[in-house]
């Protein structure tokens, strides 16, 4: 009942908008507005995402795939099937977050961003969010020759002679800030353009600290890679979204297509993606954060 109201409801959003319009002015033809897909049946969404293993990366075959990048793509079908019609993805991959961030701000209706960003209230107000798909556990990592620090009193001693190497633009920007004028004052703030760079970095020798997902962690681990965890940085309160422009009209769409399923994060099929992209144990510890 839910789904056919809304779905009612945009109907006769289109209805009015359409009718409002003189006979000789067009109907905005830009296909990637939810009023254009549902008056012609068909449309093409842009979706800018950061390059991420696990989340959004070309497989072995050369193939766009990942967690984020199913995601949207699950959405796309969900509303193709329940709205009949026919829209197709255009990819934009953005290799700054910052430069990614800006875009999708600017853009206009249809254009959709995922890059694990976390959902915070300043951001509201900058941009449209989808219900979180993820909790994440944001993870303080030095070279791997430093001792883990299991409380942040140790820092001062464990980080001396360290800088700061930050993926500018990011809450872990933020963090790393704390960090510096609290417990490392005389560490300087150097800064990475991808969370790759950052592992590498960290692992060169002992010359940074920085702030990673844990799940970039965990992958540089399995492969073997020369950093370690200071489990005192850790924090598991950011939530990841989708984000969108602030006018776009398809946010109750995301929202109705998170609510489907009786929760489509939830869902077996949402579970599979985690577990193919991430491996099963890391997903289950990012499953069990919700």
């Amino acid at each position: 009942m839910l789904v056919t109201l809304r779905r009612l409801v945009f109907y006769v959003v289109v209805i009015i908008q359409v009718g409002c319009q003189s006979a000789n002015e067009p109907i905005n033809p830009g296909p990637d507005q939810l009023q254009s897909v549902l008056i012609s049946g068909e449309g093409v969404v842009e979706l800018a995402y950061v390059p991420s293993e696990g989340f959004s990366y070309l497989d072995e075959n050369g193939e766009l795939t990942g967690v984020t990048i199913e995601l949207f793509r699950d959405f796309i079908r969900f509303v193709n099937s329940e709205y009949d019609v026919n829209i197709e993805i255009r990819y934009n991959p953005i290799e700054s977050f910052s430069d990614f961030y800006e875009y999708v701000k600017g853009s206009e209706p249809g254009v959709f961003g995922v890059a694990n960003v976390t959902i915070t209230e300043e951001r509201k107000e900058e941009l449209g969010f989808s219900p979180p798909y993820m909790t994440n556990i944001a993870t303080l990592i030095t070279h791997s020759d430093i001792e883990p620090a299991d409380d942040m009193n140790q820092l001062p001693n464990r980080f001396e002679g360290l800088d700061a190497l930050a993926f500018e633009g990011t809450l872990h920007e933020v963090r790393l800030r704390e960090i510096n004028s609290r417990w490392v004052p005389d560490a300087e703030i150097h800064f990475a353009h991808s969370n790759r760079e950052i592992i590498e970095r960290t692992a060169e020798g002992n010359r940074y600290f920085a702030y990673v997902d844990i799940y970039n962690y965990w992958r540089a681990v399995e492969q073997g890679i020369s950093v370690t965890r200071h489990p005192a940085g850790d924090e598991a309160s950011e939530e990841f979204g989708m984000i969108y422009p602030l006018q776009s009209d398809w946010s109750d769409l995301l929202n109705e297509f998170f609510e489907s399923q009786d929760g489509y994060i939830n869902s077996d099929r949402y579970r599979d993606h985690m577990i193919t992209h991430l491996g099963e144990e890391l997903a289950e510890l990012l499953l069990g954060q919700r």
